[in-house]
């Protein structure tokens, strides 16, 4: 699938829920339900900055694409991460590179966030795009 295919899907799923209790127990789910980082890559070059909770992300490139891992000490930003993992790994750097993030704003995440965990929320996303120019600067 591509991005813009899955960050769809995910709206979908979003819409079903009536409020944003619902919302918040899915991506709390959805953080339960994410494969975890290996203890090697919990390191400090791997943590988020700007991010009030503890979030490592990792990423590795098997052919071609870039497979990203993660993990938080905190369970909603654990969702959060787990989301954003599903919309980019698995992507060419390239892919990654050119997709918007719109579908953020669409399921309404940043406006129900704290201002600590949207900023977080940013820097995922910017974490994943450097993920992304760094591959792509070796191929």
């Amino acid at each position: 699938m591509t991005i813009k295919e899955i960050q769809n899907e995910i709206v979908d799923e979003f819409s079903m829920f009536d409020d944003w209790m619902q919302r918040y127990e899915y991506i709390i789910e959805l953080g339960k339900s994410l494969p975890l980082i290996e203890e090697q890559y919990k390191v400090d070059e791997n943590i988020i900055k700007g991010c009030q909770s503890k979030v490592w992300v990792h990423g590795e490139e098997q052919d071609g694409k870039i497979v990203f891992t993660a993990d938080s000490d905190a369970i909603l930003t654990k969702g959060i991460i787990a989301i954003l993992i599903r919309a980019f790994s698995n992507q060419s750097p390239k892919d990654i590179l050119d997709a918007n993030t719109d579908f953020i704003d669409e399921i309404g995440l940043k406006e129900h966030l704290s201002p600590t965990r949207a900023n977080g929320l940013v820097s995922m996303v910017k974490q994943i795009k450097m993920y992304a120019l760094a591959f792509q600067s070796k191929q």
